[in-house]
């Protein structure tokens, strides 16, 4: 059926020929656009509807009743049957094996749905069903689950808020380890989501889910990895200096007489160590106090409002009517995903996003991200990027592009000019530069050390489930230089209270890609385009910053994304730019530190 299916469409018989159809360039041009044509009308269609059936199991989670999450997986299970068919994949692969007589921009269309297609191969159908059913039923199991802090409910805002606030150790104790009480509800599931990814795209032709993952930007495991080695090692000198500085401002902050070596994680204000920046505030810039009067309503009409004056268009009406994004009435009688995220449901205007928006400074950026990625979908939703190519130019691009946004509308000129902050407040530069590195710098060691490090052993070495908790705490003591409160044994899994290892999986050096990517895109707007200092820009109002930002969004993937990087910023992916962000900083905290013990090593080794 396969042979027969693939030889009617690129138009001669079985008889004719056994091996693959020699056509001239142009017919073969031919016969891939008409296939294409096709398969990108079925795909929008079906793909389509499971957007709609996930996005309606992750805004309405009722415990005991599963039909919604049983909908998403009919929708997922025909898209995986008609994406790992033989028509499609044998075609595809056999077109792709004329690929130097193809148009350019079909190859990379082909080459998109072949990456899209490889989880769903049909020749292992049952195992493609199982993976769809496991996905979905961890994704239920994780956040429909209800934590508690001393017998009583306590939500993950309310957890964050703990951590951010609480002043006693034995509390904050308490709020950590309820944090990580889903933990062990999750890893049989993980244990089984691990075997059913891994054979999945073996079938076609990957070694494991992780090298699955990486491919999508180009790359191989190790290339990967050296990538963020590379990066991390320049980045390293800044981040003993934050790891020195903590260990003893905490320790003094607490009450503590002997120094830690390693941070304890339940006196940092984030259920994974990855920001810090609640350890500071800043005198004069208080976000939070600015925005206590505000309604979440006005928080997402101004992060709109800040993009349009850039140049973009106003949001869809329809963003507003289906979105998600507030916080769920505790009398409402369901829950939801509380995780921020952005939707592309068509892939054309339907764009959603579903977040629980509250007027403090933590959401103000958040939502100022979460836009960055529905302006990127609007951007390349037009007639020169085919629908299997509407998305980032890599996946770190999306994610760039947002928090750069988030970044640009939290500086202090743009706040004075919102009428967030006094003008003539006077602001302590130092302790703003600390506060977002306690954000920035702070968050690599654990995307791309501790994260990315943890998913690719247990996918590519598959890690022995005797060892996730081990593990996780020796990668986070390497890369973070954090400890646990006390020693967890393996009755924990700590690791996977995190919801990317769950259901966003193997590709959470995407997060570290897009801080390195968009320091290096917000030092070219600043010095370039408003010749501005990097450390107080205005972004509002300038069309020229538009016009870059949209050169950039408005190809989507129909560029390799280091060759947009290199055009945008004449230069390769580096961590330099941030350095230099972070320079007045970094001579300000050898200073504090002087004297003091460093822990961690002076340079970064592989685990």
């Amino acid at each position: 059926m396969r042979t027969l299916a693939l030889l009617l469409l690129l138009g001669c018989s079985p008889a004719a020929q056994d091996g693959p159809v020699q056509r001239s360039p142009d017919e073969l041009q031919e016969q891939a656009e008409r296939f294409l044509e096709a398969s990108t009308a079925r795909y929008l269609e079906l793909r389509t509807d499971v957007a709609e059936a996930a996005w309606a199991a992750n805004t309405r989670i009722v415990e005991g009743d599963s039909s919604l999450a049983e909908a998403e997986e009919r929708a997922a299970q025909a898209l995986a049957e008609w994406l790992g068919s033989a028509d499609v994949l044998g075609t595809a692969r056999a077109l792709l094996e004329r690929s130097e007589d193809l148009k350019p921009l079909q190859v990379r269309q082909l080459e998109a749905l072949l990456y899209q297609a490889a989880p769903s191969d049909q020749r292992m159908a049952d195992i493609v069903q199982q993976r769809i059913k496991a996905e979905t039923a961890q994704t239920q199991r994780m956040y429909g689950y209800t934590f508690l802090l001393d017998g009583e409910e306590i939500t993950p805002n309310d957890i964050d808020r703990g951590l951010t606030t609480e002043t006693d150790l034995e509390r904050r104790r308490r709020i950590w380890e309820a944090s990580k009480a889903v933990g062990p509800t999750l890893k049989d599931g993980l244990l089984s989501l691990r075997e059913l990814r891994n054979h999945t795209v073996r079938g076609a032709g990957y070694e494991d889910f992780y090298a699955y993952e990486v491919s999508d930007y180009g790359m191989t495991p190790d290339g990967m990895d050296a990538l963020l080695l590379r990066l991390l090692g320049e980045l390293w000198p800044l981040y003993r200096e934050l790891h020195t500085w903590a260990r003893y401002e905490l320790a003094g902050r607490y009450g503590v007489d002997e120094v830690p070596d390693l941070l304890p994680a339940h006196w940092l204000p984030n259920r994974w160590g990855q920001s810090w920046a609640a350890l500071v505030e800043v005198e004069g810039l208080d976000v939070d106090a600015a925005l206590a009067d505000k309604d979440p309503e006005w928080i997402v009409k101004e992060a709109e409002a800040f993009y349009v004056s850039l140049g973009f268009p106003e949001l869809p009406l329809s963003f507003y009517e289906k979105s998600s994004l507030y916080p769920v009435p505790n009398d409402a009688g369901y829950k939801k995903n509380t995780h921020a995220s952005a939707w592309h449901i068509d892939l054309d205007q339907d764009v959603r996003s579903l977040m629980s928006v509250e007027p403090n400074g933590t959401w103000f950026a958040t939502t100022n991200h979460e836009l960055g990625h529905i302006y990127y979908y609007l951007a390349y939703s037009q007639p020169n990027v085919p629908p299997l190519l509407r998305r980032g130019a890599n996946r770190a691009f999306h994610e760039a592009v947002g928090t750069q946004m988030g970044m640009a509308a939290t500086q202090r000129p743009q706040l004075v000019h919102r009428g967030l902050i006094e003008a003539e407040v006077e602001v302590d530069e130092t302790a703003l530069l600390l506060k977002e590195a306690l954000e920035s710098v702070v968050f690599l060691p654990f995307s791309a050390g501790v994260m990315t490090r943890f998913e690719r052993e247990l996918y590519r070495d598959e890690l022995p489930a005797d060892r996730f908790n081990a593990r996780w705490w020796e990668l986070a003591a390497h890369y973070q230089g954090i400890a646990p409160p006390a020693p967890r044994g393996e009755d924990f899994a700590d690791a996977l209270t995190k919801t990317h290892i769950n259901n966003d999986p193997a590709q959470y050096y995407d997060y570290a890609l897009s801080t390195f990517i968009l320091f290096q895109l917000h030092e070219h707007i600043s010095r370039q385009i408003l010749h501005q200092s990097p450390r107080s820009t205005q972004y509002w109002g300038s069309a020229e910053v538009g016009d870059f930002l949209r050169s950039i969004l408005e190809s989507g993937g129909t560029r390799d994304w280091r060759d947009v990087l290199e055009q945008a910023t004449a230069s390769e992916l580096s961590a330099e730019p941030m350095l230099r962000y972070y320079e007045p900083l970094m001579a300000w905290l050898r200073e504090q530190n002087e004297g003091r013990t460093y822990t961690l090593p002076e340079t970064l080794e592989s685990p």
